[in-house]
């Protein structure tokens, strides 16, 4: 009977994942509470100790050493307490070992209940310290079910929930499903410990291109900036760590087979790589990548940028609906404010309209080359003037 209730603790920690001290402690408390149903008081001081070796339970009991007893559960007499610690004196307490007792239904009932619940909540405690550590990380999960919108995902040991904000819009999931998700918080509540998971998570692209680039964990490259929209594009700012490393080649990889592995892995979402820059403005015009850029301006004041670009790339510098140019200011910090080269062509137009000389009339021209004919002592009835055509009458006078 020991050795299968030996088995029993064993079987217990193996499939719960727990250690045998939480079985062994939530064993000990349900002798406490049964005990306490049958034959005890709640006001009294009960310790169980059970053997891990033997799988045998004692039961010790503390009471106060008194003169005279006003109740038996909690007190014991001097002498009585002499016979059993020779040297103890009143006011002192001391531990009784209960003789062994079989506990009734209602006690057995309880003392089950004790040991299912205390198991429950060390198992959630268990499952709470390991995916505490994961916060921030990418793992390997199974799709399990939907409900109300949310997927829930199938972690091994436990269930992470992924809201609909946390889906990739248009990617379709289906049970049983084997995808990567990122562990974005876990919260301990009344029910055990909520993980909440995302595959719309910014970082997840992080993640994934530190599987992907091995210079990220030697430092030879880093990550400065994401911005995302999921699903449709993200914008990952690079810098390089070592001189003569190239950033946007490294993640970019030979002939795009590094981005092109974290873009498969998001459902085909484009992904641009751009080179980071300490200059706002080089910043800016390479977050606006391939939108040719003319000129920034920058209000550091309020942090807005104002750049021009050639009227023919303003659609592409604003991107679909906004995304481009809204991804760059997500990504740099600045509010950018994109505007056409309409303005400036017309300015510099003008400008060079200003400053080139006016043709010459043909009465100036004419006195020129007879000022010219002087000097060369040439009569000036001798020069022969270009003449300027008159214009044609209309074909009705000329039939006239």
């Amino acid at each position: 009977m020991q050795n299968q209730f030996l088995s029993a603790i064993e079987q217990i920690c193996e499939e719960k994942g727990i250690s045998k001290d939480m079985v062994l402690e939530a064993i000990e408390a349900a002798l406490v509470a049964a005990y306490k149903k049958d034959f005890g008081d709640k006001e009294q001081a009960v310790r169980a100790e059970l053997n891990p070796d033997s799988g045998e339970a004692s039961i010790f009991i503390t009471k106060e050493v008194v003169q005279s007893i006003e109740d038996p559960m909690t007190q014991l007499l001097l002498a009585e307490a002499k016979k059993l610690k020779k040297n103890i004196v009143l006011g002192d307490t001391i531990e009784i070992k209960e003789d062994n007792k079989e506990f009734g239904r209602v006690a057995a009932q309880t003392a089950k209940q004790v040991i299912v619940q205390r198991i429950r909540e060390a198992e959630r405690e268990v499952i709470f310290s390991e995916f505490s550590d994961k916060e921030g990380l990418i793992i390997n999960a199974n799709v399990q079910r939907f409900e109300n919108g949310n997927a829930f995902i199938d972690l091994g040991k436990a269930t992470g929930v992924m809201f609909p904000s946390d889906q990739i819009p248009n990617e379709k999931y289906y049970p049983a499903q084997r995808i990567k998700v990122f562990v974005v918080r876990v919260e301990q509540t009344n029910r055990g410990p909520q993980i909440v998971v995302s595959r719309t998570h910014p970082d997840m692209v992080r993640r994934l291109f530190e599987l992907e680039v091995p210079e990220i964990a030697n430092g030879s490259v880093e990550i400065a900036g994401i911005a995302r929209e999921a699903g449709a594009r993200t914008k990952v700012a690079v810098k390089s760590n070592v001189e003569g490393v190239d950033p946007v080649g490294t993640f970019v990889g030979g002939r795009g087979t590094r981005v092109q592995a974290v873009m498969s892995e998001l459902g085909e979402e484009k992904i641009d790589i751009i080179a980071y820059s300490e200059d706002p403005k080089v910043y800016i015009t390479n977050a606006l990548s391939p939108t040719k850029v003319i000129s920034v301006k920058l209000d550091d004041d309020t942090k807005k940028a104002l750049v021009k670009v050639p009227e023919d790339q303003l659609s592409l510098a604003i991107g679909k609906s906004g995304q481009n140019v809204r991804l760059a200011a997500k990504l740099t910090g600045w509010n950018v404010d994109i505007d056409g080269a309409d303005d400036a062509g017309i300015e510099s137009t003008a400008k060079e309209v200003e400053t080139t000389p006016k043709p010459k009339r043909t009465s100036d021209i004419e006195d020129a080359i007879i000022a010219a004919s002087n000097q060369n002592g040439i009569a000036p009835e001798q020069v022969d003037v270009p003449t300027v055509p008159k214009k044609a009458k209309d074909s009705k006078a000329t039939k006239k």
